[in-house]
């Protein structure tokens, strides 16, 4: 499951700060190109609970070649970091069988991680220095449609300010579930929406 991941509101406001569109070459073959952040390969992944999957999530991003991956809805407790099978998992989450946010990354990349930030058990962002570049991985569980309107917003300003507090001359990758529907045409966003919704 290889996606390029990125609601289109957020794509319109954050175009010019160097967004990762493209995440991974089309179809997820590699390609030779001039840094390692070119082959950079990242997904996002809506688990519906990891507990008895990390394993078999584990093997799945090896068979597919991905580095990074954004976990949703993973349901775990805690702001922690565990070691799974060549991979670091880095989470958030506040309360049991609900939410919780996540990124893995590959044991290569691990030791180039500077900063995990976990704003909330639906948002949380790593960065890291890949080549010369400053590279920050957003993690994003929109709350589902029919919520209360305060807990919409409350989402949508946190994520704001996490987006904010990332410099312009950082890449940036937001990898998530929006829980959004914008239909099954994607005029306009044919980079980012895939036929789909």
């Amino acid at each position: 499951m290889i996606i390029n991941v990125l609601g289109q509101d957020l794509y319109d406001d954050y175009v010019d700060k160097n967004v990762v569109v493209n995440a991974c070459p089309s179809g997820g073959k590699r390609v030779r190109r001039r840094s390692e952040l070119d082959n950079l390969c990242l997904t996002s992944w809506n688990i519906g609970s990891l507990t008895g999957k990390s394993i078999e999530l584990v093997k799945a991003l090896h068979r597919h070649n991905i580095n990074i991956a954004c976990i949703e809805e993973t349901k775990w407790v805690g702001a922690k970091a565990k070691e799974i099978d060549g991979f670091k998992f880095w989470y958030s989450g506040f309360k049991r069988a609900t939410h919780g946010v996540g990124v893995l990354i590959k044991k290569e990349l691990v030791e180039q991680v500077i900063e995990v930030r976990r704003k909330s058990d639906r948002i949380m962002s790593i960065k890291l220095v890949v080549s010369s570049n400053i590279f920050n991985v957003v993690s994003v569980y929109a709350p589902q449609i029919g919520l209360d309107e305060e807990i919409m917003k409350l989402f949508w300003e946190d994520l704001d300010e996490v987006i904010q507090s990332i410099p312009e001359t950082e890449k940036l990758f937001i990898g998530g579930d929006f829980n959004g529907y914008i239909g099954r045409r994607g005029d306009g966003y044919e980079t980012i929406h895939g036929g789909f919704g």
